[in-house]
């Protein structure tokens, strides 16, 4: 970003914070009521060698985390009482690849006790993604949608192991705030990821049937 145009970053994030509140509120004046914002920044703040490429370009990765949660605050902070809105953690999806690797715990807390959305797409698809320690900091009334089931691949996960899971991560979390998808889109970009449309669908069938099992009482 120019200095002369912003000599402060704070600025920036003043700024950047008012233009996406505007086109989020312009989403609700078309009658939207759910909105799921995409962030791969508080995640790429998990990966270790991120953190040193940020701190080496001159930006403190213990403060940013506030810094972004300012700004996705002020970006929602126009919406009617009926809005919901969610949050996709992302570390990457093009063509099955990944960028960042790490567990949530050093975002955890301001997560989900100071942005103030309503739910938590979270990528648990493999162990790059770190244990469900962090969960213990979700307050009442929240969600998290634990994405277990990968898009990156193909192989169909086991039932069994993907019930185990969600019973681990509610040790953390009541269940009642749980709920089931994919870690991330089957294609993030027009060339796909790698997998066949059919194995696309026959995961989709499972998390369908399995939430059925788990939630459906």
């Amino acid at each position: 970003m120019p200095e002369a145009i912003y000599p402060s970053m704070d600025d920036f994030y003043r700024d950047l914070g008012t233009t996406f509140s505007r086109a989020v509120r312009g989403f609700a004046d078309a009658g939207c009521r759910y909105l799921q914002l995409d962030e791969v920044n508080l995640t790429y703040l998990c990966d270790p060698e991120l953190r040193k490429q940020v701190t080496a370009r001159g930006d403190d990765p213990d403060k940013l985390p506030m810094v972004y949660a300012d700004m996705i605050n002020a970006a929602i902070s126009d919406i009617p009482d009926d809005m919901t809105i969610s949050m996709h953690l992302c570390r990457g999806n093009f063509r099955s690849t990944f960028v960042a690797s790490g567990g949530y715990e050093p975002v955890a807390e301001i997560l989900f006790n100071t942005i103030k959305v309503h739910g938590y797409f979270m990528e648990y698809d493999t162990a790059r993604a770190g244990g469900f320690e962090p969960l213990r900091f979700v307050p009442k009334g929240k969600t998290v949608v634990l994405g277990l089931v990968t898009t990156k691949t193909g192989q169909l996960e086991s039932r069994d192991e993907l019930k185990r899971r969600i019973e681990e991560a509610s040790k953390y979390v009541d269940i009642d705030q749980l709920a089931l998808s994919p870690q991330c889109g089957f294609a993030s970009t027009e060339e796909g990821n790698l997998l066949a449309e059919e194995e696309q669908w026959a995961k989709l069938r499972m998390i369908v049937e399995l939430a059925d099992e788990v939630w459906g009482r």
